[in-house]
């Protein structure tokens, strides 16, 4: 029988990685000159804690794993409410008090600007939730291969933890996808298998309007909802009709690429309409299964109003409003200025961008669907110089390029919303040789419970 060997050690936690998770570095004496560096990925900790781990594998140079105790635990620490959090990847921060939780996000936002030389004052406390529990309008869960539903493992992707919960859900949402789970097991319908690409079900998109209560279900699988699956769809159509009333659309979307994530090949509507109505800061929004749409709705609100104090638009004003998706800032802009143009890459938002102005009684929006760069150069030579330009990149950020470019056609004011600080801070860097001043940044807390944080910001042409 082989010896394992392992060896324990307290170390404490001195940072935070990209995933939320604590990192720690222990010394180890080998008996050689030089100790040997052991680097940890240690979850569910807080820097400045102490904690006992047992090291299976001291030999190694980089290892996650769970501590065995928390021997010194921050102030912040408390209890995690959810059940399944210990395994669970749905949340990373659930054993951090949520004033705990805010106070880094700050912290970070300060940290990362200050990083490209600007001055950490600029940046206001993040403005937090009323109710961090129950927020998220939008899941998408993943069928373990024995047709179980539920979340992947934190630090193992192909590994799925069945739920009974999930609270930063909302009821409606859990209950129908509970019902769903249920169906699966009444007729013994198989997952899809990541390393065999076997089985039928492979994950289930729930959305909700707060605003409406509308429920979307959406189920992706290998194969179309027809012949030997005929009964079991009627089934699920009764049980989601008698005991979900909230559902308004219930879709089966085929996906047959290797590729883990919900994408549709072909798109079937078995009850209902294939889109739901939801409704931000009073104005309607149609949402398909592929819409992005802020995924927590009462924050969302926050930011757009964050947004327009800091624009202060006017209604002698063009404006442009950048990676605009499906008008979420467009609306409420278009209805404060005189003209605004909408860019976005994906076609399927800007028809519903158009649709969404259609439905609401507004005329004086233009929406163009292409890539940013090319997008601003058209809408430039169309529409002329904006006074103001709001822009909305994806986590990526929006670029050199397109910061160029908008520092070249000098906009007065610049609102600059980001969902990733660091590519954020190093976006606005490339503003300043154009002759723009960052005025404020205002982190705000739309997903409670996870490293995610997103800023609202203003930046002034003041010249060269």
């Amino acid at each position: 029988m082989t010896n394992i060997k392992t060896e324990t050690y307290i170390t404490e936690i001195n940072e935070l990685d990209r995933k939320g998770s604590g990192r720690a570095v222990v010394w180890r004496d080998t008996g050689q000159v030089n100790p040997k560096k052991l680097k940890l990925t240690i979850p569910q900790t807080i820097p400045g804690e102490k904690v006992k781990v047992t090291v299976d594998n001291p030999d190694r140079k980089w290892l996650r794993l769970q501590a065995d105790q928390v021997v010194e635990p921050d102030l912040e620490r408390i209890e995690p409410d959810c059940p399944h959090f210990v395994r669970c990847g749905g949340c990373v921060w659930q054993h951090w008090s949520y004033s705990g939780q805010l106070k880094h996000k700050t912290d970070y936002v300060k940290k990362v600007l200050e990083a490209q030389g600007f001055d950490q004052s600029l940046v206001l406390d993040t403005v937090g939730a009323e109710n961090p529990w129950r927020y998220r309008n939008k899941m998408e869960f993943t069928f373990a291969a024995d047709g179980s539903l539920g979340l992947h493992e934190q630090g193992n992707f192909r590994k799925v933890i069945p739920l009974e919960t999930c609270l930063i859900a909302s009821e409606d949402m859990v209950n129908a996808a509970m019902e769903v789970a249920n169906w699966t097991k009444t007729h013994q319908l198989s997952g899809y298998h990541k390393d065999t690409h076997t089985g039928l079900l492979r994950h289930l998109m729930v959305r909700q309007s707060f605003e409406t209560g509308e429920i979307m279900l959406g189920i992706f699988a290998t194969e179309a909802p027809d012949h030997e699956l005929t009964y079991a769809i009627e089934d699920l159509i009764r049980r989601i009709g008698r005991k979900c009333p909230q559902v308004k659309s219930l879709m089966w979307f085929e996906n047959r690429d290797w590729a883990d994530r919900t994408q549709a090949e072909q798109a079937h509507i078995l009850a209902g309409r294939d889109f739901i109505y939801d409704e931000m800061f009073g104005y309607r929004y149609r949402l398909w299964f592929d819409t992005f749409f802020q995924t927590n709705p009462k924050q969302a609100e926050k930011l757009v109003e964050l947004a327009i104090e800091m624009a202060n638009p006017k209604s002698s004003e063009k404006m442009i409003d950048l990676f605009c998706g499906v008008g979420t800032f467009s609306l409420p802009f278009a209805t404060r200025v005189s003209a605004l143009a909408g860019i976005e890459i994906v076609e399927t938002s800007i028809a519903s961008a158009k649709r969404n102005a259609i439905d609401n009684g507004i005329d004086n929006t233009v929406f163009l669907a292409k890539d940013a760069r090319r997008g601003i150069d058209q809408i430039l030579t169309d529409f002329g110089i904006p006074d103001l330009l709001l822009l909305d990149p994806p986590r990526s950020g929006a670029g050199g390029k397109v910061m160029r470019r908008i520092g070249r056609a000098k906009p007065e004011r610049i609102v600059y919303v980001s969902c990733n600080p660091e590519t954020f801070a190093t976006d606005i860097k490339e503003l300043e040789p154009f002759g723009y001043q960052l005025e404020k940044v205002q982190p705000v807390d739309l997903f409670p419970h996870t490293v995610h944080v997103e800023c609202c910001s203003l930046l002034t042409y003041v010249g060269k």
